[in-house]
């Protein structure tokens, strides 16, 4: 029999394929009530770093094309200030199982 390999999370996540759309999907609707977010959740639960919080800029940045569509981000977010919506066509992320 055949042993398989098990995959690390990175070594999965470099397996999918993402079209990234010229526009991005996600925003924060009220970046104000950033700053006043103690734990900043969106930052940490994305399993794809697609959010980032600058100390300098006092904001959250957004590398929407990093994103993998899970949701984790407005399911975290304690402040619901997280905008996802579905990338245009053709756009997004494709799941490549190895």
């Amino acid at each position: 029999m055949s042993e398989t390999k098990k995959l690390t999370i990175e070594e999965r996540l470099y397996a999918n394929e993402t079209r990234a759309d010229h526009a991005s999907h996600l925003a924060i609707l009220d970046p104000s009530a950033c700053p006043a977010c103690e734990a900043k959740p969106c930052v940490s639960v994305c399993p794809a770093r697609t959010y980032s919080w600058g100390e300098e800029t006092q904001k959250i940045a957004i590398a929407h094309e990093n994103c993998l569509e899970c949701g984790a981000c407005r399911a975290a977010c304690p402040k619901a200030v997280i905008s996802w919506k579905n990338p245009m066509g053709g756009c997004g992320i494709c799941y490549r199982y190895g």
